[in-house]
């Protein structure tokens, strides 16, 4: 039997600069900022994404920390949790508000869920290590799980569906955060992965494939929803992904993916598009027929991006 294809939000900063006049790239605390300075910008942010078709959005939590919040809002670990479940709070606003209005719009998801992002150890530190995953051979698998723990456990008990747990570049991460996995056995989560544009690796080094199969395998049966990876240009997906699947006729692994727009970053530039910039909208059905049951958009991408990846999932369905 086909798992149902889900459809995920998009680029959170992005979108939520349509709402913002401060800056967001470039701040130690990126858009985890805004849930002590704009909470409403958050709700209205989540609310475009679910207006536009996500079946699931992600909690504005991706880069908050307890570091991070003592380090640049001179916060305690209690204040600094606290906003972790304000996160899954602002998201369930957003829920409610869109419910209120659901009847009116067309092409949605009627019972959307919420994901509790969990973002890499990396991200806290500010240096764009999560691309590189530096850090994994200066820090020991304990040392990640004791930093990952109370970020997991405020999520859930703060009332999310499931883990968004993304953007991991480093084998050792990604053990450890499976393993830690198993003190919460009740809840599910997918993995997904920062990865090079080579078509082979985690930003690491190691291999995408054996590492994601072998947490897969590793992890509570069903714990983990599905691997994949995200904040990738969408031309470098599919030859990641390829052969996964190749001899599962009965039961696929289900995948997830969320490329960016594929442009790129510097300090210096800014966002600029490449001359191989493509559009993720032209790969989606290829993706689909190679086991993504879990697709959205991640840097640069908004909530019409999100219109048109639910368009092409239902055309795929219709094929």
């Amino acid at each position: 039997m086909m798992q149902q294809v889900k459809i995920l939000d998009g680029g959170f900063s992005t979108q939520l600069a349509t709402h913002v006049n401060d800056t967001i790239d470039g701040d130690p605390l990126w858009t985890a900022r805004f849930l002590v300075t704009n909470p409403e910008a958050i709700v209205a942010t989540h609310l475009d994404f679910l207006k536009a078709g996500a079946d699931i959005i992600l909690t504005n939590s991706y880069q908050a920390s307890i570091d991070g919040f003592s380090k640049y809002m001179n916060m305690t670990e209690e204040e600094s949790l606290n906003l972790f479940s304000k996160s899954v709070e602002y998201a369930k606003e957003a829920v409610n508000l869109f419910k209120k209005d659901v009847k009116n719009l067309k092409n949605v998801s009627e019972n959307p869920l919420i994901a509790g992002s969990i973002g890499p150890y990396g991200a806290c530190l500010h240096d764009g290590s999560e691309y590189t995953g530096k850090y994994c051979s200066l820090v020991t698998e304990e040392i990640l799980m004791d930093w990952h723990r109370p970020r997991i456990r405020q999520l859930i008990a703060s009332g999310v569906d499931l883990l968004a747990i993304e953007t991991i570049p480093c084998k050792k991460e990604a053990e450890a955060l499976v393993k830690l996995l198993k003190e919460f056995p009740n809840i599910k989560a997918w993995l997904s992965f920062s990865c090079r544009n080579d078509g082979e690796n985690i930003a690491d080094g190691s291999n995408f494939q054996n590492v994601a199969m072998q947490c897969y395998k590793e992890a509570l049966q069903g714990q983990i929803l599905a691997v994949g990876m995200n904040c990738i240009a969408p031309q470098n997906v599919s030859p990641l992904l390829r052969g996964i699947n190749a001899n599962n006729k009965q039961e696929i692994v289900p995948l997830v993916v969320y490329p960016n727009s594929g442009e790129t970053y510097t300090v210096e530039t800014g966002w600029m598009k490449t001359n191989d910039s493509c559009s993720l909208n032209q790969f989606i059905h290829e993706w689909l027929n190679l086991g993504v049951r879990y697709i959205g958009g991640c840097c640069r991408t908004h909530a019409e991006d999100v219109v048109k990846i639910r368009a092409e999932v239902q055309n795929w369905k219709c094929a």
